[in-house]
């Protein structure tokens, strides 16, 4: 059996701290390689390598792998959909170069595995809002959800024409307490907690009545996880798989928080973020990914507020 050798690059991100730290417990602290352009996270110091790395510069990004052995890669550094909309073409830059440079590298290294997480946000107000299935009509209005559904046939076609085994989720909002949104649209999720516990009330950007796809995200890390350890004869769809938890709307997770802080109130105060959410599905059908690996979510709403209260 070789040994995996692996590379994360934007550990010090919303999904990459907790990615990082999960895969160092089943495959050992220094077979796990953090990477990103910002400092590393605190919550990563201590626990296993970590480079400085820039997934711009392919160059010593090939190098890197070269040096540490690299088997596999986990890319997870890019521009989400509310910053990207500042600045499209950054956002299309980065998005697309540093996916195009790393399956470069692994056709070239011929790597075990690739792991690119997609997003609901390749959605667009043409898609089916309730159960949106995994083959859909798809016409984004995001520059960042451009850039993943122009990224889910990158990974296809580096699948189909040099066998490059290269796996992706389509990630629903994801919720956590460990590290800081990273600027996406569904992050009122995430604030809405850090508001409830320190003023006890919230000023929320989107409407109340936004149905959004959501997960928490020790659902997220185990999903991936799962979908890379899952034999890759069960893997159907080789743009990205749906997936899916929960959903819920601000009134809903309100009502939910209420529950354990009554006094809480909130108001609303609908942005620019707004026209981003309701282009997107309010549920997402994932009965794909069930199929082929098993896919199960744990968390329901009134469960995952729980533990975010518990542990913020």
């Amino acid at each position: 059996m070789v040994k995996e050798k692996i590379l994360v690059i934007g550990a010090s991100g919303q999904i990459g701290v907790e990615l990082t730290l999960a895969l160092r417990k089943i495959y050992g602290n220094n077979n796990v390689v953090a990477s990103d352009l910002r400092e590393q996270n605190p919550l990563l110091e201590g626990t296993g390598p970590y480079v400085s790395l820039d997934v711009m510069n392919k160059e010593m990004l090939h190098v890197q792998v070269i040096r540490q052995n690299i088997t596999q890669i986990y890319l997870l550094a890019a521009i989400l959909s509310a910053t990207g909309e500042k600045n499209p073409n950054l956002a299309w830059h980065l998005n697309m170069q540093g996916l195009l440079n790393v399956l470069d590298i692994a056709r070239e290294e011929k790597l075990s595995k690739v792991y690119w997480p997609s997003s609901i946000a390749v959605f667009g107000p043409t898609s089916p809002k309730q159960s949106c299935p995994q083959q859909t009509i798809i016409e984004p209005i995001t520059v960042y959800g451009i850039s993943k559904y122009a990224g889910e046939f990158w990974c296809n076609y580096y699948n189909q024409r040099y066998g490059v085994d290269v796996r992706s989720l389509r990630y629903p909002g994801l919720i956590s307490y460990k590290s800081a949104p990273g600027g996406g649209t569904t992050d009122y999720a995430i604030e809405i907690f850090h508001e409830a516990l320190e003023n006890k009330k919230y000023e929320c950007f989107l409407q109340e009545d936004t149905y959004l796809p959501m997960m928490y995200m020790p659902d997220a890390i185990r999903a991936t996880i799962e979908l890379m350890e899952a034999p890759a004869e069960n893997i159907s769809i080789r743009t990205s798989y749906n997936i899916s938890a929960m959903s819920f709307s601000p009134k809903e997770i309100t009502t939910s928080i209420k529950k354990h802080i009554p006094e809480f109130s909130i108001n609303y105060k609908p942005d620019y973020r707004q026209k981003i959410a309701n282009s997107w599905p309010q549920s997402i059908d994932d009965s794909v990914a069930a199929n082929d690996w098993n896919w199960k979510p744990e968390y329901d709403l009134d469960k995952m507020v729980k533990d975010m209260l518990d542990n913020i």
